[in-house]
């Protein structure tokens, strides 16, 4: 059983890679460095060819975690191709994706683990199928956020944490201090906000006498001053900038600049209010109710809800940022439905309860469902570049300029695959006509601009008055390309449709592929 779970753990988060391949623009960073990593190699005189150092973004991010992912995938591909199941680099995307969720499927399953050493059996399946049935988490846990960088050492410290028998009074100071390590290690290499995940687990730790403050200091400083060490030797190198310490950059852009408020603000409650019932869905009650019945629930949960707390003082809000706290809600919730479960189903209240969480998971699959199917088509730049790459395969000289929106749906430097860096030195080589395209993506171009560089051979326009402007100026429309909007009831269920038909996905055109006359 517990192989079983753990595979429908891992085969959950591939199949969210395999169905939404693409990427969008908050991955780009970690994607194309981690591209970059496996095209050029590491070596001085290859940095100069690394996409960062054109596209760098407002903050400089850490490149630890790339080339870690990098080098991983690297067997991976190599065996991979060697079973002859990569025709172009656009597959690596998918490759090096499918690496980042396994070692984070892992960390899930570490977790599932723990907790069915502290709260049984049953827990450990409920937590296993409430985390399977939600559409984020196994979402984004393949994706190249920075978050879901940081979510793995953050698991294995939860897991450390977590990791003990059920009646446990005693724990063990080297789990504490692993913990506190990696942790530690997160907020200085990966994501700041970390470190507001930290302070209530220390408080916590000192106070039940897991561990002394005098080791805290000690283990904090001997752990914080290697990570500022590790990732400004290694971001410095890379950034070609000494010193650099990226998230320190970012602290002082996001917070001490309120730069972050620039994205949006929003109130105090939206991480309880909207946030967190959106990540969790079902969890979210569920995981109160564990809060009232164990107080082991409670004291697992105290640091995670003051960790959002805390976060909620900043105006800036996003799911990302509180990601790492799901698990251990999805541990109080499992916790909870055992609970209820395990009440007698000879009576009323028995059966009542067995149905309430069978309905709770049933809504999270649907809901999940909607989620999966309207990603599945939001991201219409990536479909475009594999469109365009299939229409002019057999041309010689192609030049295209990719318009903004086209760059943020999807159309990473993976998908360039008629143009160097060809990968060959990992057995990828180019198409046998290939003659090394142009893919374009320079900002803040005209209309005109694009028409009259005479270089220019195609564009991936957004739909709207550009393309409308590039058709009156000797430009062909070649084809459209689709993305999601929105949702909308089917009125034919009132027919006799099936209950799956209750809701129609509505499209419409988002970029265009046009051709000059």
């Amino acid at each position: 059983m517990s192989t079983a779970l753990d595979i429908l753990l891992l085969t959950t988060c591939w199949a969210h890679v395999v169905l939404a391949p693409y990427t969008k623009v908050e991955e780009s960073f970690n994607l194309h460095a981690t591209h970059d990593v496996l095209a050029y190699g590491v070596l001085p005189d290859a940095l100069q060819h690394y996409d960062h150092f054109v596209f760098s973004g407002a903050v400089p991010r850490t490149f630890i975690g790339s080339v870690l992912l990098a080098w991983i995938s690297t067997p991976v591909i190599y065996i991979a191709n060697w079973y002859g199941v990569i025709n172009s680099k656009a597959d690596l995307q998918i490759y090096v994706r499918l690496v980042l969720a396994t070692l984070n499927a892992i960390t899930l399953c570490l977790i599932r683990r723990a907790t069915s050493r502290r709260y049984g059996g049953a827990a450990s399946v409920l937590f296993t199928l409430f985390t399977c049935t939600q559409f984020h988490l196994p979402f984004w846990i393949g994706r190249t956020l920075p978050n879901m960088f940081a979510i793995f050492p953050v698991n294995i410290a939860s897991y450390l944490l977590l990791n003990r028998a059920s009646n446990a009074q005693k724990f063990s100071p080297k789990g504490v201090h692993r913990a506190i390590k990696l942790l530690i290690f997160t907020a200085v290499v990966f994501r700041s906000e970390v470190a507001l995940l930290l302070a209530p687990i220390l408080l916590q730790s000192w106070l039940s006498g897991r561990t002394t403050l005098g080791d805290i200091i000690k283990v904090g400083l001997v752990s914080g001053l290697k990570s500022i060490a590790l990732t400004t030797i290694v971001d410095s190198y890379f950034w070609q900038s000494w010193p650099l310490w990226p998230e320190l950059h970012g602290i002082y852009f996001n917070v001490l600049q309120g730069k972050s408020s620039e994205w949006g603000i929003s109130p105090w409650h939206t991480y309880f209010s909207a946030m967190l019932p959106k990540l969790l869905l079902s969890s979210f009650p569920l995981s109160l109710i564990g809060l009232l019945i164990d107080s082991r629930i409670r004291s697992l949960l105290f640091p995670a809800i003051t960790f959002v707390g805390l976060l909620s003082v900043l105006g800036h809000k996003e799911w990302r940022f509180i990601v790492y706290v799901v698990p251990l809600f999805n541990v109080a919730a499992a916790k909870a439905a055992a609970y209820l479960i395990s009440q007698k189903k000879s009576k009323i209240f028995g059966r009542l309860c067995f149905l309430v969480v069978a309905g709770m998971l049933a809504a999270n699959s649907f809901l999940s469902l909607i989620s999966t199917t309207s990603s599945m088509a939001n991201y219409p730049g990536g479909a475009a570049l594999v469109k365009f790459n299939e229409l002019f395969a057999d041309r010689e000289h192609v030049h295209v300029h990719i318009s903004n929106l086209a760059a943020q749906t999807g159309a990473s430097l993976f998908l360039q695959t008629h143009a160097p860096p060809y990968l060959t030195q990992i057995g990828i080589h180019p198409p046998p006509k290939s003659h090394n395209w142009v893919y374009n993506k320079t900002e803040n171009l005209t209309q005109l601009d694009i028409t009259n560089t005479k270089d220019f051979t195609h564009v991936i326009a957004e739909v709207g008055d550009d393309a409308a402007g590039f058709a009156l100026q000797q430009w062909d429309v070649v084809e459209a390309v689709e993305g999601f909007e929105r949702w909308v009831p089917n009125l034919d269920l009132l027919k006799g449709a099936s209950i799956w038909e209750l809701l129609q996905m509505v499209k419409s055109d988002k970029l265009v592929i046009l051709e000059r006359k």
